[in-house]
């Protein structure tokens, strides 16, 4: 039997994603999407045993017609009321074509499957970082970014082999590529009723976050959290209770736009103490 409140699909089973199913899953059907089978299955069994409506659904958003197979499994079982994209690799995890693939074109053909889905009275929050608000990236290059159709953006000439010098310059393109790009397509979004915004993340209590504290960054990133306004690493609790209210009609005026959720580390950086 389908729940009243509709359809809610959760991209990336791990961290983020558990806890957001668990803040804004109740009295709906959710749809777990994960690359990782064996994650993907604990997760779902997991939320199950809590009383969760949660159903698993393998996907690689680098590929359309994985993705385009999610959406058509989602409008199956009810109208869309909410999509939270956040899947991603960061650069301790990938090179930097995995990074374009996954973070960037990912997010694109995640943005395009779900937008010609969502249901009026919607809402979709795309995870993107807080390395995308510090980006300093060519203006003409934004405006391509954010758009270039889906099916040509990893051939703009400033993604070419050999473009991009590092998997970190990579990551900071992607993530700030997803803040414009969601916000161009907000338009579109809109003419369905729906509503689309990015979140941006500081460092977060999550695999992911462990990762990068443990490589090459790390001290520099926990220096980063000691001089923040919170002076903590975040949880992913915190993402998960910024999730709900931008999905909630407490944020029915608010689309297009990207909500920085990070401590307070980038307002450190941008004015550090003297």
């Amino acid at each position: 039997m389908r729940n009243s409140a509709g359809v809610v699909v959760v991209t990336g089973a791990g961290g983020m994603g558990s806890a957001i199913v668990r803040r804004i899953g109740t009295c709906s059907t959710v749809i777990l999407a994960d690359v990782d089978a064996r994650l993907l299955e604990t997760e779902v069994g997991s939320l199950t045993a809590t009383g969760y409506d949660v159903v698993g659904h393998l996907v690689d958003v680098s590929h359309k017609e994985a993705v385009d197979a999610l959406a058509a499994d989602a409008i199956a079982r009810g109208p869309v009321t909410a999509v939270v994209h956040t899947s991603g690799l960061s650069p301790v995890q990938a090179p930097i074509d995995a990074i374009l693939r996954v973070d960037l074109l990912g997010t694109a053909l995640v943005l395009d499957a779900f937008g010609a889905v969502i249901g009026p009275g919607g809402a979709g929050v795309f995870v993107s970082s807080m390395a995308g608000t510090l980006a300093s990236l060519d203006p003409g290059f934004e405006l391509r970014l954010a758009t270039t159709p889906t099916e040509q953006l990893l051939e703009l000439p400033e993604l070419a082999a050999g473009a991009i010098a590092d998997a970190d310059t990579a990551y900071v393109v992607a993530k700030r590529a997803n803040q414009v790009r969601v916000r161009a397509a907000s338009l579109a979004w809109g003419g369905r009723g729906a509503r689309v915004n990015t979140l941006s993340p500081g460092i977060i209590a999550t695999p992911m976050g462990a990762s990068e504290l443990e490589g090459p960054s790390g001290a520099i990133m926990r220096a980063m959290i000691e001089r923040s306004g919170t002076g903590r690493i975040g949880t992913p609790e915190d993402i998960a209770a910024a999730v709900e209210f931008l999905v909630s009609r407490r944020a029915g005026f608010i689309t297009g736009t990207d909500l920085l959720v990070d401590g307070g580390v980038v307002a450190s950086l941008q004015y550090p103490p003297t």
